[in-house]
């Protein structure tokens, strides 16, 4: 079994054990709900204010641009290759009364144009963070903020690391970077 396979198993496993929700994959990349508590710590970590754009690639159920929208009255864009998770957060966004500041987008992460987000959030595995880094390096903006769940992006220095307690065996990293600001 190739290392990227037993990586992938490891990690649903370890998703499963700390109680994270449904765990389910699209092609090759694990939909995997990120716990609100880490959310939020997210959002807080990447400073987001009424005023940012917010890209969340592999959005899933939409729940980072949701809560983004309600807390703090930002703009969001979802991008999900799975139609029926877009559906579901386009309804969640209607329930919720924050649909006129977002939108979701059946769309390949890495074929989406990012220029107009002043952050990006991501929980996508190591690889497709390698395949998304040039990516973010050419569109983004200085200033720029990209906040990655559990997942470095491989030749970036973070600006800031944290660990948050998770459940069972699991605890949770969450990664920081402003453009211009980490050696690439």
């Amino acid at each position: 079994m190739k290392t990227r396979q037993r990586f992938l198993i490891l990690h649903l496993a370890l998703a499963l054990l700390s109680g994270c929700a449904t765990v389910w994959t699209v092609g090759e990349v694990p939909f995997i709900p990120t716990p609100m508590d880490v959310v939020d710590r997210m959002l807080d970590l990447a400073e987001v204010r009424k005023g940012d754009v917010i890209y969340d690639l592999g959005s899933g159920d939409g729940r980072i641009i949701i809560r983004a929208a309600k807390k703090y009255g930002a703009r969001g864009v979802g991008i999900e290759i799975d139609p029926d998770l877009v559906r579901r957060s386009q309804a969640a966004a209607r329930r919720e009364g924050i649909d006129h500041l977002v939108e979701f987008r059946e769309q390949d992460a890495l074929k989406v144009d990012v220029s107009p987000a002043t952050v990006v959030t991501l929980y996508m595995l190591p690889g497709f963070n390698e395949k998304l880094r040039p990516v973010l390096q050419r569109q983004l903006r200085p200033g720029a903020r990209v906040v990655s769940h559990d997942f470095s992006i491989e030749g970036w220095t973070p600006i800031r690391t944290e660990r948050l307690p998770g459940e069972w065996l699991h605890d949770h990293t969450i990664y920081l970077w402003k453009i211009g600001e980490q050696p690439h």
